[in-house]
């Protein structure tokens, strides 16, 4: 059975990544990429639908106490058991710049001696395909079609009603290493790493990146584990940045709100470079600018929400019946029919990312400045349509305000990108004013006078949180006062518990097309987090901020929902759009201009550029000069 959400942790090598209990289980693992099928789905089915597990023998009641953490600035997982007869460690990571996706769990005597049980039940295809399993001393292979993995160990394993289990016995300083691979089944499974060294380097190249971070403010630990968080999901070899590597956990328990998350949305995509930038990570900020070019090439008025994490855009969806869903939350969905729908805002977080991608690269990239202007070409005639919101209803297009907002927004950075490098081609006039005939628009329909507030859609009288980007993003100053009313009606009319919904639901039909309710959207609490301090509510943001960063588990990870009701994380897990949101927040109340990054601040050129990455790697070397125990370097291909 599946553990709470909280319960739960990643470790990745920027391909995929595998979600890990805090009972020893691994119960989510898609191989050999986020998007792949899974080989490990108890997470959202049953033992039968595939685990790996590794942990005291004798089951909980063994265990007289257990703690887990990630090794500083690291994304290595530590698990440590306490049981009557001695304490074990199990470290659990997975190596980066390998060329097959290898999940490593060490055994580690810590005192006196501890019994140990494996569990290994692997299904592909989401547990709808058992292997054929074969064994030799030290090597297990299962295969299914085009897809094998081979298990290194050194115990003796037997099969036992189609799961493979061993038990062992663990000393004081005794290491038992365990590497799971995956490999095409036409190959030969690739050689096993040399355990101590894959551990020690991955460590230390997760230390070094994280060492970049230019973030000194009252949280940056948290700021620190959400941006080594956004750099797992992020995809190595394209530059695309999936929204979490989770699918169907549940925005309500029991509930059918349930999505397929592992994909480039666009929107989050965008922010997540954003705070990466801000952070002082520029390089991920030109890879995801290459992606999006590649990704969406050719028509503009077909751009997607969402592609796959190389560019894919067929992300059909469908269902696993099989699968019963996390806590009886039913369907499982696979896939993403939301990748067709028409949102307006990914224009304005696309244009907007850009135009942050060319402070950072000193100069606007040329492929991606003659696809801005294709964008604002579409946008001319496109942004007076419905469309289907931010949210992705389900229900019918509507004029919603958040995205003419965010159309606004589209045009007023290009229109900045224009006037900063004015030799670039452009209708600079006319897209003035463009961005002018759009806000009177915003400011005239948009607003409910009666309610003193921005309205989920024109002429509406419900509320939607999206509005609070409106001061966010530069449309309105935080003193206008139709800003400081709308942020005041949010909170009398959206708050649960304290934290913010993102718009009024009921069973009685929804605009979202949808029944049933859900949980507390996290990021939205953080805007509000951020109009609050902006508006001058500072004490107010800095304790709603404080909460929010409670609601983090043990490790510092976010889902994407909190249930007020249920006291517990909901939705996919851990959500990029939380992290990216927690970051913001906590630059906006440390003093730092949200849309000033590191190279903007030392000047929009190549050499500014260059300063600003010669000041990262300064400040890297200067920590890891403080940081203990790091390894040595590697001659395998990069990682982070």
């Amino acid at each position: 059975m599946a553990l709470r959400i909280e319960d739960y942790a990643i470790i990745g090598d920027m391909h995929t990544a595998a979600v890990v209990g805090a009972d020893g289980s691994i119960d989510w693992l898609c191989l050999p990429d986020f998007d792949s099928p899974s080989c490990f789905a108890r997470l959202v089915g049953t033992d039968s639908h595939g685990y790996w597990k590794i942990a005291p023998a004798g089951g909980p009641s063994a265990v007289l106490a257990s703690r887990r953490r990630y090794r500083e600035d690291s994304l290595v997982l530590e698990t440590e058991f306490d049981t009557a007869t001695g304490t074990v460690r199990i470290s659990d990571f997975m190596p980066v710049g390998v060329s097959h996706p290898h999940v490593m769990r060490v055994v580690e005597g810590i005192a006196g001696t501890v019994d140990l049980a494996l569990e290994l039940t692997l299904r592909f295809d989401y547990g709808d395909a058992v292997p054929w399993v074969t064994s030799s001393p030290g090597l297990l292979r299962m295969t299914a079609g085009p897809d094998a993995v081979a298990l290194w160990h050194r115990v003796h394993t037997v099969g036992k009603n189609l799961t493979t289990v061993a038990d062992f016995t663990v000393s004081t300083g005794q290491r038992y290493p365990f590497t799971l691979v995956w490999h095409p089944s036409n190959e030969e499974p690739p050689a096993p790493l040399d355990t101590y060294y894959a551990l020690e380097h991955t460590d230390a190249i997760w230390k070094e990146w994280a060492g970049r971070c230019t973030y000194e403010g009252p949280w940056r630990d948290q700021v620190v584990r959400s941006l080594l968080t956004l750099k797992a999901l992020t995809v190595e070899t394209t530059g695309g940045i999936v929204a979490a590597p989770t699918t169907s956990l549940p925005e309500t328990l029991g509930g059918g709100r349930n999505w397929d998350y592992r994909y480039c949305w666009l929107r989050d995509a965008a922010l997540t470079l954003e705070s990466l930038m801000r952070g002082g990570y520029l390089d991920e900020a030109l890879a995801w600018r290459d992606w999006l070019v590649r990704s969406v090439a050719g028509d503009p008025a077909r751009l997607q929400i969402m592609y796959g994490p190389s560019g894919e855009r067929r992300l059909v969806e469908w269902e696993a019946d099989w699968l019963p869903g996390y806590e009886s939350s039913t369907p499982v969905r696979i896939g993403n029919a939301a990748s067709g729908q028409f949102q307006l805002d990914v224009y304005g977080e696309v244009l907007s990312a850009l135009h942050a991608a060319a402070h950072a690269d000193g100069v606007p990239n040329a492929a991606a400045w003659d696809l801005q202007i294709k964008l604002i070409e579409f946008l001319a005639s496109a942004w007076i349509a419905p469309d289907d919101g931010i949210w992705e209803v389900r229900g019918p297009r509507r004029h919603f305000t958040h995205s003419k907002v965010m159309a606004w927004v589209a045009v007023d950075r290009a229109v900045r990108t224009l006037e900063q490098w004015p030799d670039l081609k452009g209708d600079l006039e006319g897209w003035r004013e463009l961005r002018a005939r759009i806000h009177a628009d915003v400011c005239e329909h948009g607003f409910n006078r009666d309610l003193g507030a921005f309205t989920q859609y024109y002429g509406a009288d419900t509320l939607d949180a999206s509005v609070l980007m409106i001061p966010l993003v530069g449309f309105l100053p935080p003193d206008d006062p139709r800003v400081v009313s709308t942020v005041e009606a949010v909170e009398h009319r959206l708050l649960a518990d304290g934290l913010v919904l993102r718009y009024e639901t009921s069973d009685a039909g929804p605009v979202d097309g949808l029944s049933g309710r859900e949980g507390a959207f996290l990021a939205c609490s953080f805007w509000l987090v951020d109009c609050l301090h902006l508006i001058g509510r500072t004490a107010d943001a800095e304790a709603l901020f404080e909460r929010l960063v409670g609601l983090s588990n043990a490790l510092g990870l976010l889902a994407e929902e909190y249930d007020p009701v249920a006291g517990r994380l909901v939705g996919n897990f851990p959500q990029a759009f939380s992290h990216v949101s927690l970051v913001n927040s906590a630059f906006r109340l440390a003093g730092a201009d949200p849309l000033t990054t590191v190279a903007a601040a030392l000047g929009a050129t190549p050499a500014g550029r260059r300063a600003a990455r010669a000041a990262s790697r300064r400040t890297a070397r200067s920590r890891r000069s403080r940081t203990k125990g790091e390894g040595g370097r590697s001659a395998r291909r990069r990682g982070p």
